[in-house]
């Protein structure tokens, strides 16, 4: 299959491979955890989902193909962890290998979306909310991931690209 139309890095193209809205899958993906978000239909706002334990690209693709089903996701947004002066490392290529394979599994519009500063805005809301250390340690991932959908979908349903 090819996965080269389904992967965005600007909102204006994955909002209009999504016209009709839809709920939408945000991840923040780490070495060791996958952090997750969903939105409502209507991209008003994300609220942070579960922390998946990463393993092989097969048992993420089970864990997500899961959620994907019982949410009815229709497009995904995954964080792009890009260095402070915009350029790109390692991480940032395991994400786009990342959105290749579930580009690939799922069939889904995928927006790469720059994840500066995300985990350090949701561990702030976190310690605002008098959060324990070690809640925020099990959480933070899929904080970061619901700040990174946020990001997203004010975009989109703003419509300023």
């Amino acid at each position: 299959m090819e996965t080269a139309g389904l992967i965005f890095e600007d909102a204006r193209g994955f909002g209009a491979a999504l016209p009709d809205g839809g709920v939408l899958l945000g991840l923040d993906l780490g070495t060791k955890t996958v952090g997750t978000a969903t939105c409502d239909a209507g991209w008003r706002f994300a609220t942070n989902g579960t922390t998946i334990q990463r393993g092989k690209w097969g048992r993420d693709r089970e864990t997500l193909a899961a959620l994907i089903k019982s949410r009815s996701v229709r497009g995904i947004v995954l964080g792009l962890p890009r260095n402070m002066d915009g350029t790109e490392g390692p991480r940032a290529q395991a994400s786009r290998a990342y959105a290749r394979n579930c580009a690939e599994a799922f069939a889904l519009p995928i927006l790469l979306w720059d994840e500066r500063w995300s985990t350090q805005a949701a561990e702030a809301a976190m310690i605002g909310q008098d959060m324990s250390r070690a809640k925020r340690a099990a959480a933070i991932d899929a904080h970061a991931a619901a700040v990174i959908l946020q990001g997203a979908i004010d975009r989109l349903a703003g419509g300023i690209f």
